[in-house]
């Protein structure tokens, strides 16, 4: 075996900081374990999470590949010892507990997923990460049903992109969402927003309080955080949820919780990386059955949108396009 069969290119962040930290290196190839496959990335997604681990506020699990990346499609290289159902040459997306920024990645068998028929890899790359994160809130914690009103936060992003499309194709709306400026209010709307509130221009509590004749929404997906928790509250009708992924603008506010007792309201929140190997197994079995079909039954209606794509050595081109916050739907990095 030459030296070129063990090692390979990734995405070092050092200690962490600014984007600037992030360079391209040589280190060991990953090895699988029996239940793993190694990948051969093609493309890997890059999320908000990512940029957090870089600036040292998203350790990864001590078990898991201090390579930044949660989610990747390539081809299958190798296969674990107990490991059925994959070969080695098949195309697969998949969820990643880290080491997506490389040239090869392992992830555990049952957190990995074809490459829905009508996708290439690079739209796959897309996937694991947002739509995991949206079904296993949305729909599995929210217990979202067809006819439903939902209001997605941070609508352009790649979760917004995803929960609006997802929302659109299991029958839920209206769909309203929020973002920061008309490009992006009619992005939203081309993907099946009912109504796209700017928060720059309008209080959307109140927005949402005129939308629905004072009814409320029965979902909200949030991301914000601190300075949204009471206005959530106020957006949500009697019986409604809030899913909470995330709280990027603050965890702490004072709130005045008569509104959620009194309207039997359903605060849920959970994180996808810090779930166990099993519950990824069992959000990831969810998707193959319930939502991998409706790629090719509704073509249209269910595909990543693309904002831009970086070669892996320009992965910090990537962040810096993140944090800005300028782009709809998803950024991608080119590996292979």
């Amino acid at each position: 075996m030459s030296i070129a069969d063990t090692t390979m290119h990734a995405i070092d962040h050092g200690g962490g900081g600014p984007p600037e930290v992030l360079r391209l290196t040589e280190m060991p190839r990953p090895v699988p374990g029996e239940r793993d496959l190694l990948i051969e990335v093609h493309y890997a997604g890059v999320n908000r999470p990512d940029v957090l681990q870089r600036s040292g506020k998203y350790p990864p699990p001590s078990d898991a590949s201090p390579v930044m990346g949660l989610e990747v499609a390539g081809r299958v290289v190798a296969v674990g010892a107990s490991v059925t159902g994959w070969s080695v040459g098949d195309a697969v997306c998949s969820l990643a507990p880290g080491g997506g920024y490389a040239e090869f990645c392992v992830v555990p068998a049952e957190h990995a997923l074809p490459v829905p028929e009508g996708l290439t890899l690079r739209e796959a790359a897309c996937l694991p990460e947002t739509f995991m994160t949206v079904w296993a809130n949305v729909f599995m914690r929210a217990q979202a049903r067809s006819g439903e009103s939902i209001l997605i936060h941070g609508g352009a992003s790649g979760i917004g992109s995803a929960a609006i499309q997802l929302a659109r194709v299991f029958g839920l709306g209206p769909v309203y969402v929020t973002c920061g400026d008309a490009r992006k209010q009619d992005y939203c709307r081309t993907l099946g927003a009912t109504e796209a509130i700017n928060y720059r221009q309008e209080d959307f509590a109140e927005r949402i309080r005129a939308l629905t004749g004072g009814g409320g929404v029965d979902i909200v997906l949030d991301m914000v955080g601190a300075p949204y928790f009471q206005r959530n509250l106020d957006c949500c009708a009697a019986d409604g949820r809030i899913a909470q992924i995330a709280f990027q603008q603050g965890a702490r506010a004072e709130l005045n919780l008569q509104g959620l007792m009194m309207k039997r309201l359903t605060w849920t929140g959970s994180t996808l990386r810090a779930r166990s190997r099993a519950h990824k197994a069992g959000i990831a079995a969810e998707l193959r059955t319930r939502v991998w079909p409706r790629f090719s039954e509704n073509p249209n209606a269910l595909r990543p949108h693309i904002h831009a794509e970086f070669p892996l050595a320009a992965a910090a081109e990537a962040h810096r396009m993140m944090e800005a916050g300028e782009h709809v739907g998803k950024i991608v990095l080119r590996v292979r």
